[in-house]
């Protein structure tokens, strides 16, 4: 493994893990963690592709979040890194670094080969994370990122509350999201300052598959079919028996589900 670098519209370092030779698939990661957390799904893919993982900037190790945080600089930091690839380059984002990965295809909509997006929960009907957000933010301000994350997993993911409460029965499980919880509670406020509304994707032709989990929680299902209606190159592809972490509890089968994916739009 090695680190790619780009520069940023702000000038910023932009980080990237690099692995594997062959076709080029870019990676952007899902919120609470960072690049690792696909190491995984990296190691199924790696002996055919070149597998690039770009390190969001609010998640990277001691990363200084500029509130508020937004989208179109995420999107700009995906760009920039998909430049320093030879083309074609297989986009795949996952669950808030799908809505990155989204809203980079429509800044640079001749970038990517094609776009495979695993749950972003876009609003499009509804904001994404609205008053339980607020209650978030204000957890996070008066000291408290275990509640922050308490609230994000239980009201704004949406996962049933007697798994959030014996997930953070866990002290371990307590200090892994409190590290985190800064740049998920931007990350989720950044989704929301996009709007409701998705029309603008209409146009973009770019081939796209759109990745469930049977097991997901409703709201990010019913999110991904409105992409699917007005996405107009869209497939809908569903992981069964698996939720939002099919990433962690089943790389393999995500990997699949890629490699199915880079041999339409790459001509492997």
């Amino acid at each position: 493994m090695t680190e790619l670098l780009a520069s940023s519209d702000d000038l910023r370092p932009i980080t990237a893990f690099d692995d594997g030779s062959g076709p080029n698939l870019l990676v952007v990661h899902p919120g609470g963690g960072d690049a690792t957390t696909w190491n995984s799904v990296t190691r199924h893919l790696a002996d055919d592709y070149r597998v690039v993982r770009i390190h969001r900037r609010i998640y990277a190790p001691g990363a200084e979040i500029a509130l508020p945080h937004s989208m179109a600089v995420e999107a700009a930091d995906i760009v920039a890194v998909a430049e320093l690839l030879d083309s074609p380059v297989l986009l795949v984002g996952h669950s808030s670094g799908a809505v990155a990965a989204l809203e980079a295809a429509l800044l640079a909509p001749t970038a990517f080969a094609g776009l495979f997006l695993y749950e972003p929960p876009m609003p499009t009907r509804e904001l994404l994370a609205g008053e339980a957000g607020a209650r978030a933010r204000a957890a996070l301000d008066a000291g408290d990122p275990v509640e922050a994350m308490r609230i994000h997993m239980r009201d704004i993911v949406r996962m049933p509350a007697n798994t959030v409460d014996a997930m953070f029965a866990d002290r371990q499980v307590q200090a892994a999201f409190a590290a985190y919880a800064p740049a998920q509670i931007a990350d989720d406020e950044a989704i929301d300052a996009l709007g409701v509304g998705i029309d603008r994707f209409a146009n973009i032709e770019t081939p796209t598959s759109l990745i469930e989990g049977d097991l997901s929680p409703a709201h990010l299902r019913e999110r991904l079919a409105d992409l699917a209606a007005t996405l107009p190159n869209a497939r809908t592809v569903t992981l069964a028996d698996q939720g939002h972490i099919a990433h962690l509890t089943a790389p393999d089968t995500l990997a699949n589900a890629i490699r199915d994916m880079a041999e339409q739009v790459l001509h492997v």
